[in-house]
C-alpha cells in the first residue's frame, strides 16, 4: 500500500462546545455520554483542541475531533444504525516525539499531539493515510481533505450518481435526491486497502479528485467532524468491516428472491387473482404480487387510517380475515401478497421514545427488544429536543393524527393488514426522498439533518416492525436510503426503469455494502428480461400498463418464460450467495472490478458484472470482455480461453451473454411454480471441472430470523481435475434448523472432454450413467446426501 495524506479544515461548529452557526441554535450532534472504555483514547493538541480514537477492531477505528472533552455523536450512532457492540480486541499505546501510536495487529493508527493529525498503516507498519495539520476557522461545518495517489483509484458513495463506479474525477452531494439520488452513501473504498465512512446525516459533498486532482475533499455546511477509517487486503475484506459496522444485509426470505409481480393500479380483487391463476397456467414461476396505491380507499393515503379500496378489495366486515378473502385464494395458489406504501410520518418521535424507554427498563434492570412497541410518551430531555413530541411546521400533506404525530408506532397500523395476509411492503419513493426546508421534526431536528435519515428509519422501523410482530423475515423494498439501509430491506431503482442506468446504481450500491437491490423489470424487449431476472431479487412493475407477460409480444412472452424458469432453476445458487452476503456483505452482484481489482480497464465496463461466484453477465452491451481463465457460454457451452473480448449475439430468448468461469459448481433445484423452503429434496449439480475449484451450499427454513442465530446448514461442494480424473466430493452436511431433512438427493451434470471409461461413487463402480453426447456431459444421480461426505470420481 503507497501513501495517502489527509488535511483537515475545520470551519466552527463541527467542534462540540463552539459556537453555533448563524442559522441554528443547536449543536450539530446528539451528546455522547457513555462513559470511556479502555478502547476510548483522547489525546490532547498542543493548541488545544482533542482528538479521540475509538478502537473498534483490528482495522477499524472512530475517530472524532472536539474543542472539549463534551463528545458528540451522529443520528446514525443515536438511533442504532451503527453497530456499537464490537468486541474488545488487544492494541498498544505508545507515544514519541508527540505522536500518539494505537497498535493491533492488523493496523496502526497515529495522532499527532503538535496539530491532531492522524495517520493509519497496515499491521506491517506500511502507511495508508497521511495526514496534514488542520486548521481551525470560525463559522459551521467541516473540510476534510484525503490526498490521493496517482493512480488511485475509489469506489463506493451509493447511488449518489448512475454515471459512474470509479469515482475519481466527480463531485458528489450526499443527499436523498429524487431519481437523481435516492441512496447516497457516505462511504468510499480505495483500491489501495482503506475505506472511510463519514459519520453524519447532514447534507454534505464528498470531492474526489475533481476541484484539487490530488485531493478528496469531504464538506459539510452543518455537522461535527466525525468519521471511521478502515483497512483491509481486498473490497471482500473492506466490506466486511463496514458492514460489520453498518449491518450486514438482511437475508430475504426464499420467496423474496422468486419473482415480484406488481399489478396495473387500476386492478381489483377479481382481476388479481385472475392474473394470479395466469401466471400459474403460463408456467411463469411467480412468489409476490403487488399492489399498487390503487388498493386504498383513499389514493396515496399517507396517513395511519388507510383502509381498503370498498369496490375494488371488498372484504366482508362480518369476517375480514380467513381462507375464504382474496388474501386465502392466493395464498392457496402459493402468492405472497405485497401493498405499496407512502410515508410522510414523523418517524423521529418513535425514535426518541424508544430511547426514553430502553433508558427505563435499562434503570429498571430489564431490556428492550429491538424494534418492539414501547409506550413511553414523556417529553424528551435532550437539550437538543426543543421542540415537544409530534410538533411540526411546514410538514407537507401531514394528516391529523388522534394523538400527536409519531406517538404510535408508524408499522402498529399496519398489523391489521399483515394479519389479514400481506406478506411485504413496497416503500415508494414518495414523500421519502422529498425535501421538506421549513419542517420541524419532533425529534428536534431540521431537514438538514433529518433528510437522509428518514429513508433509513423508515427502513428500520418497517423491518422491525413487520419483523417482532410476525416472527419471520421481513419482504420490504424500498426507493430510498442511506447508509446502514442494507440492515433492514431490500431496494429498487426507483422511477427509473430497467436499463444501464439503473444496472450502474445496483454496482455502486454494491460497493456500498448493499447487496439487495433490482429494478423495475423492462420486458418490452429481451435484453431488458435477460437484466431483470439475472439479478439479485426480480421483479415486473407493471404500474399503469398493460404488460402482463402473456400479452407481451409472442417471442417476448417465450423470452420471459424462458428466464422466469431459468432463474427458479438457479435459486440456490442465488441464495447462497445471498446468504453470504448476509454473513459477510460480500454483495451477490459485483462489478468486474470488485473481483478484477488489478486492471483499471474495468472501471469502464458497466455493462458487465459477476453475478456470484460463476456466472459473468452482459447487459446492454454490444460485446463483453473475458478475464483470464476459461469460460463457458451458458448458452450453447462453447469454451472460450480469455482475456478476449467477444461480441454479444441477441437472440429471441437470448438477451446478453451468460459465460460460467471454468471451475463453477452452480447447484440448481427443480422449477417450481413459487417457492417456500430454503432447501429442496432434489438438488442439481452443473459442474464445469478446472484444476481445483469449490462452493458453498447455503440452506435454512427459508422463512425465520433463526439464520441470525446460526439455525442454518452449509454444504462444501469441491471438484478437482487431474489429467483425465475428475473428482466430485459433496462434503456432509454442516449445522441445523428447523425442519431440516436428514439427505437430500443429489444429481450432477458434469462436463467432460470425453465419455469417461469409468465412474466410482464412494469407491463403488457405477455399471449405469446417462451420456449426453452433445453436450458433452456425464449425468449421474447420488441419492441420500446427508451428514456424511460422498464423492464422484471420473476416470
Amino acid at each position: 500500500m503507497n501513501t495517502l495524506t489527509v488535511c483537515l479544515f475545520f470551519t466552527g461548529a463541527v467542534l462540540a462546545g463552539s459556537a453555533p452557526s448563524p442559522d441554528s441554535k443547536k449543536p450539530a450532534g446528539w451528546p455522547d455520554s457513555a462513559p470511556l472504555a479502555k478502547r476510548n483514547l483522547v489525546f490532547a493538541l498542543e493548541p488545544g483542541g482533542f482528538v479521540r480514537v475509538d478502537v473498534l477492531g483490528e482495522r477499524l477505528f472512530r475517530v472524532r475531533h472536539g474543542k472539549t472533552r463534551q463528545w458528540t455523536e451522529s443520528a446514525l450512532n443515536r438511533y442504532g444504525v451503527l453497530n456499537a457492540a464490537f468486541a474488545d480486541v488487544a492494541f498498544e499505546q505508545s507515544e514519541t516525539g508527540g505522536v500518539h501510536v494505537v497498535a493491533t495487529k492488523q493496523a496502526r493508527l497515529s495522532v499527532s499531539g503538535k496539530d491532531g493529525a492522524v495517520a493509519l498503516a497496515d499491521g506491517g507498519g506500511k502507511p495508508l493515510t497521511q495526514q496534514t495539520a488542520p486548521v481551525y476557522e470560525a463559522g459551521g461545518g467541516y473540510d476534510i481533505r484525503f490526498t490521493l495517489a496517482r493512480e488511485e483509484r475509489l469506489y463506493g458513495l451509493g447511488d449518489v450518481s448512475r454515471e459512474n463506479i470509479m469515482r475519481r474525477g466527480g463531485t458528489y452531494e450526499i443527499w436523498v435526491k429524487n431519481v437523481n439520488s435516492y441512496i447516497p452513501i457516505p462511504v468510499v473504498l480505495s483500491n489501495r486497502g482503506w475505506g472511510l465512512l463519514m459519520n453524519t446525516t447532514w447534507r454534505n459533498t464528498i470531492d474526489v479528485g475533481k476541484t484539487d486532482p490530488e485531493r478528496m475533499i469531504c464538506k459539510a455546511a452543518r455537522s461535527d467532524l466525525d468519521y471511521y477509517l478502515f483497512c483491509g487486503p481486498d473490497y471482500r475484506s473492506l466490506l466486511d468491516i463496514y458492514t460489520s459496522l453498518t449491518g450486514r444485509p438482511t437475508l430475504l426470505p426464499i420467496w423474496g428472491y422468486g419473482l415480484t409481480y406488481v399489478c396495473n393500479q387500476n386492478i381489483d380483487a377479481f382481476n388479481m387473482i385472475n392474473e394470479a391463476i395466469t401466471f400459474r397456467r403460463e408456467q411463469m414461476p411467480c412468489d409476490v404480487i403487488g399492489l399498487e396505491p390503487g388498493w386504498m380507499s383513499k389514493n396515496y393515503d399517507g396517513t395511519t387510517a388507510k383502509a381498503w379500496h370498498p369496490e375494488r378489495f371488498p372484504i366482508p366486515s362480518w369476517a375480514p380475515k380467513g381462507p375464504h378473502t382474496f388474501f386465502g385464494a392466493l395464498e392457496r395458489k402459493g402468492f405472497k401478497l405485497s401493498l405499496w406504501l407512502c410515508c410522510d410520518y414523523d418517524l423521529g418521535v418513535y425514535e426518541e421514545m424508544q430511547l426514553a424507554a430502553a433508558k427505563a427498563t435499562a434503570a429498571a434492570g430489564m431490556k428492550t427488544a429491538a424494534g418492539a412497541t414501547v409506550n413511553v410518551q414523556e417529553g424528551f430531555s435532550d437539550e437538543r429536543l426543543s421542540k415537544p413530541a409530534g410538533t411540526r411546521a411546514g410538514a407537507t400533506g401531514a394528516p391529523k393524527q388522534a394523538q400527536p404525530e409519531g406517538v404510535e408506532p408508524w408499522f402498529e397500523h399496519l398489523k391489521k393488514f399483515v394479519d389479514q395476509g400481506a406478506a411485504a411492503f413496497k416503500l415508494d419513493g414518495s414523500s421519502q426522498v422529498i425535501e421538506h426546508p421549513t419542517r420541524e421534526w419532533g425529534n428536534g431536528m431540521t431537514d438538514e439533518e433529518m433528510h437522509n435519515l428518514y429513508p433509513v428509519i423508515y427502513a428500520k422501523q418497517m423491518a422491525q416492525g413487520f419483523e417482532n410482530h410476525t416472527k419471520r423475515r421481513s419482504m420490504i423494498y424500498s426507493a430510498g436510503g442511506y447508509a446502514g439501509v442494507q440492515q433492514y430491506v431490500a431496494t429498487w431503482a426507483g422511477d427509473t426503469g430497467g436499463g444501464a442506468k439503473p444496472l450502474a446504481s445496483m454496482l455502486n450500491l454494491a460497493f456500498s455494502g448493499h447487496s439487495n437491490h433490482s429494478c423495475d423489470m423492462n420486458v418490452s424487449d429481451v435484453e431488458g428480461i435477460h437484466f431483470g431476472f439475472l439479478q439479485t431479487w426480480a421483479q415486473e412493475n407493471n404500474w399503469d400498463y398493460w404488460y402482463q407477460p402473456w400479452l407481451l409480444k409472442e417471442e417476448h412472452t417465450a423470452a420471459f418464460r424462458h428466464y422466469d424458469q431459468l432463474r427458479y432453476r438457479l435459486l440456490p445458487y442465488l441464495y447462497s450467495a445471498a446468504a453470504e452476503a448476509a454473513l459477510t456483505g460480500y454483495p451477490v452482484m459485483r462489478a468486474m472490478s470488485m473481483v478484477y481489482p488489478d486492471d483499471p480497464a474495468w472501471d469502464a465496463r458497466l455493462g458487465q458484472y459477476m453475478l456470484g461466484d460463476f456466472l459473468l453477465v452482459s447487459a446492454f452491451s454490444k460485446d463483453v470482455r473475458l478475464p483470464a481463465g476459461d469460460w463457458i457460454d451458458f448458452w450453447n457451452g462453447k469454451r472460450t480461453t480469455g482475456p478476449a473480448t467477444l461480441p454479444v449475439e441477441i437472440a429471441p430468448n437470448r438477451g446478453g451473454a451468460l459465460l460460467v468461469k471454468s471451475g463453477a459448481i452452480i447447484p440448481t433445484w427443480p422449477v417450481r411454480d413459487h417457492v417456500e423452503k430454503g432447501w429442496s429434496s432434489e438438488v442439481g449439480l452443473l459442474v464445469y471441472p478446472a484444476a481445483s475449484s469449490s462452493f458453498t451450499l447455503y440452506e435454512d427454513d427459508g422463512r425465520s430470523l433463526g439464520y441470525r442465530q446460526g439455525e442454518f446448514a452449509r454444504t462444501l461442494l469441491t471438484c478437482t481435475a487431474n489429467g483425465k480424473t475428475v473428482t466430485l466430493t459433496i462434503g456432509g452436511q454442516q449445522g441445523r434448523f428447523a425442519g431440516m431433512p436428514a439427505t437430500r438427493d443429489f444429481e450432477a451434470r458434469v462436463r467432460l472432454p470425453e465419455r469417461p471409461q469409468t465412474v466410482m461413487l464412494d469407491s463403488v463402480l457405477m455399471t449405469e450413467f446417462n451420456w449426453d453426447e452433445r453436450g458433452s456431459t456425464a449425468c449421474v444421480k447420488i441419492p441420500a446426501c446427508g451428514a456424511a461426505p460422498r464423492t464422484l470420481k471420473f476416470n
